[in-house]
């Protein structure tokens, strides 16, 4: 989709999709990735498994590598979390981690609605708290951004990272 494309990573409420409607609004490619890529899978085989596990959330991978490999556009954002992304990171120009502090991240859990996860099950508080404090969960190669800014400051300093990376 893009000559240059990055991934736009992040915990559950660190602002991932707020960022790609941010992207979307300023002109910039975006692929939301949790609604157009995005299914219940192993992460190592791609099988559908219709498990409704977090750990299952993945995107899929042939999919994404047909997107990179499409040059129309200077730049495409792929924003979104994916259980499955050792297995195409690499294909990026550039990962964006978007992080939030514990306070943040609370006050943003406690606005989704609970149908936000799976099915109608509550987010699972406990182990994206446990991801926060280890790292876990998200690619650990790639610029962290701090996304309790507000979106716009946010979405700035992706892109001048961006610009840094041509």
């Amino acid at each position: 989709m893009g000559a240059r494309n990055y991934l736009v990573e992040g915990l559950s409420g660190t602002g991932k999709t707020t960022v790609a409607d941010e992207l979307a609004r300023r002109g910039y490619d975006v692929v939301h990735g949790d609604r157009v890529l995005a299914y219940q899978g192993d992460p190592e085989t791609g099988e559908p498994t219709g498990a409704g596990l977090h750990e299952h959330h993945i995107w899929d991978e042939a999919a994404v590598r047909a997107l990179v490999a499409d040059r129309t556009h200077p730049a495409t954002f792929f924003c979104g979390g994916s259980r499955n992304f050792p297995r195409f990171v690499d294909l990026f120009d550039g990962v964006f981690i978007l992080e939030v502090d514990l306070a943040t991240l609370h006050r943003r859990l406690d606005a989704r609605p609970d149908d936000e996860w799976a099915g109608g099950k509550p987010t699972d508080r406990a182990r994206i708290v446990a991801w926060h404090a280890t790292g876990g969960d998200v690619p650990q190669e790639g610029i962290a951004i701090d996304a309790t800014a507000p979106v716009e400051v946010v979405v700035d300093e992706i892109l001048r990272h961006c610009a840094e990376c041509a």
